[in-house]
């Protein structure tokens, strides 16, 4: 049994690459009738692993595709690139794929994830200016602001306040970052990593003056068997509620979604 009061979570990272967009989307569909609660993509130019110029596909118009395509799971970028466009226009980006996604007058189900971006052949192939580590960090503390405001100009306006998860644990600017705009703090850290960086934002809500019981804790795991549970059931106890597993083409392990799951059910129940 977990002690948290917030719901344990399993979120399947689906990387867009090595697939044609009909194995994704039947992945996807899968995905959603295994009983997952978040399907993840990424938001890159080209394949993070295997053949650098495999298959590979555009995110955001992915998202709108499956906004149509699903019914209960949520979904969003694992995450978006705050450099690859205007501020403005990816808010109302997000806010039209929410409203996709509001199926029968439900509420939409867009989980808007965010990072500074790091993957540097993307902008040299695309034409972005790459810049420096901090400068992409202080262009993400810069560019929130401007897509919370824009979200409450839109019209019509998103259908809920879309949840903000910030991707990345650097101590001095991404924390800070997730204390003031982070519904949901996602991390690939191992477990003591973890502990200690929860700390440290700790500290940063205290200084911004947020409750950090506010942001749900994310991290990415290698499921539900073997080596992983250990980790996981720590995790747990650290007040890890979202464990997103990633899969990619041609395998696409199935099997490791089920595990995951599985243990979430095992754990809640």
């Amino acid at each position: 049994m977990t002690t948290t009061s917030r719901p344990v979570r399993v979120g399947v990272q689906i990387a867009p690459q090595h697939a044609s967009y009909a194995t994704i989307r039947d992945t996807l569909a899968e995905l959603e009738d295994l009983g997952v609660d978040i399907a993840f993509n990424w938001d890159h130019f080209y394949p993070l692993s295997g053949e650098p110029d495999g298959l590979h596909f555009e995110g955001w118009t992915m998202l709108a595709a499956w906004a149509e395509q699903t019914s209960r799971i949520e979904f969003g970028p694992l995450v978006t690139c705050n450099s690859y466009r205007n501020p403005d226009l990816l808010a109302d980006m997000a806010r039209t794929v929410d409203h996709i996604s509001a199926h029968d007058g439900d509420t939409g189900r867009l989980i808007f994830g965010i990072g500074s971006g790091w993957f540097e052949r993307d902008y040299d192939e695309y034409g972005y200016e790459f810049g420096t580590a901090g400068q992409r960090l202080d262009a993400l503390a810069e560019a929130l602001p401007r897509i919370e405001s824009r979200w409450a100009k839109l019209n019509p306006a998103p259908t809920r306040d879309i949840p903000v998860l910030i991707g990345g644990g650097g101590e001095k600017k991404t924390l800070r970052i997730v204390a003031q705009h982070a519904d949901i703090w996602h991390s690939f850290a191992d477990t003591e990593t973890l502990e200690r960086k929860l700390g440290i934002l700790g500290e940063w809500c205290e200084k911004v003056d947020r409750p950090m019981s506010e942001i749900e804790i994310s991290v990415g795991t290698r499921g539900a068997r073997g080596d992983g549970l250990p980790d996981m059931d720590r995790q747990l106890e650290l007040g890890v509620t979202l464990f997103t597993l990633g899969i990619t083409a041609p395998e696409l392990d199935m099997q490791g979604v089920r595990d995951l799951v599985a243990w979430r059910d095992s754990v809640t129940s």
